[in-house]
């Protein structure tokens, strides 16, 4: 595990360093299986205007080669905290800033699953002692009460950044269960960072017997989480996927209308089924969407005001 990872981030340090993030590639970013689909189209809208503001820059002077913020980006890992032996081998107390704290060199942030979240286990009592930014998974079973005690345990001086809550509970159960949560951490003053985890689920298994997830359920989660938060006065504050720039057909749906009776043709994945480029990017423009009608909202009610 420690192997595959320093190489997935060396490689990714390489592509930056190279110069593949600067947005004057914008067009070699493209996917050839996003051809003559809606996706492709609003992907080369977009790329348009890129370019656009990238050429208004360059007659600025502007330019990759001298903006840093034009030419690389800054990025960070995160992964579940769920092998704690591999944690622990990874955690190293900070010295030279003279702290004394405990930090998890694994990745930035690291998270608790639904299924080991449990107030006095392991996972919770190893989490709590890490400086790190953390993330708890919040599912259907996880009653209001027990999540302020979760927060009370994870962020006792109610750090702003600190807690992310990453919310799974599937497109038919989410608005009988995260209203109560956000009200219950509301009432009790608790500062938290609401995540949206719309792929755990809506995990089905096809006739075929291939493990899937709906595109249209998780693009339903996604944006009923934002109703919510609309509806009860909270910010949504980031979406937790699982995705790769491949062409595989491991979800159902989407742009590229993939089928049950697809899925067997490039199902890659060891574990999970994960959205491919062009439903990421569906999504991701459904996203922007939403964002566009928040900031909209929130500019013409401090205009009110």
């Amino acid at each position: 595990a420690y192997r595959q990872s320093a190489a997935t981030l060396n490689f990714l340090r390489a592509m930056l360093d190279g110069g593949y993030a600067a947005l004057d590639n914008v067009r070699r970013w493209e996917l050839k299986f996003m051809e003559g689909t809606a996706v492709e189209a609003r992907y080369n809208a977009l790329a348009d205007e890129i370019r656009r503001t990238v050429d208004v820059n360059r007659l600025l002077g502007m330019t990759a080669e001298n903006t840093l913020a034009l030419r690389t980006t800054s990025f960070y890992t995160s992964h579940e905290a769920l092998l704690l032996s591999y944690e622990q081998a990874l955690t190293r107390k900070d010295e030279a800033m003279g702290s004394g704290s405990y930090v998890a060199t694994s990745g930035h942030m690291l998270w608790i699953g639904d299924r080991t979240r449990q107030p006095d286990g392991a996972h919770v009592e190893y989490c709590r002692g890490i400086v790190n930014p953390i993330g708890l998974k919040c599912g259907p079973t996880l009653e209001a009460d027990e999540l302020v005690r979760l927060i009370d345990i994870l962020n006792p001086r109610n750090e702003a950044g600190r807690l992310t809550l990453i919310c799974r509970f599937g497109a038919a159960k989410i608005d009988k269960h995260l209203p109560k949560l956000i009200r219950a951490v509301e009432k009790a003053g608790r500062t938290v960072v609401w995540s949206c985890d719309p792929m755990h689920g809506n995990t089905i298994t096809a006739g075929t017997g291939y493990k899937t997830r709906p595109f249209d359920s998780v693009v339903s989660e996604v944006e009923q989480f934002f109703a919510i938060h609309r509806a009860e006065g909270t910010h949504p504050g980031g979406v937790h996927i699982e995705m790769t720039g491949q062409n595989v057909t491991e979800c159902t749906g989407g742009a590229t209308n993939i089928s049950e009776a697809d899925l067997a043709r490039q199902y890659d994945t060891g574990c999970d089924p994960r959205l491919n480029a062009a439903q990421s990017l569906e999504l991701a423009f459904r996203i922007a969407e939403h964002l566009k009608h928040d900031h909209a909202a929130g500019a013409a009610k401090a205009a009110a005001e």
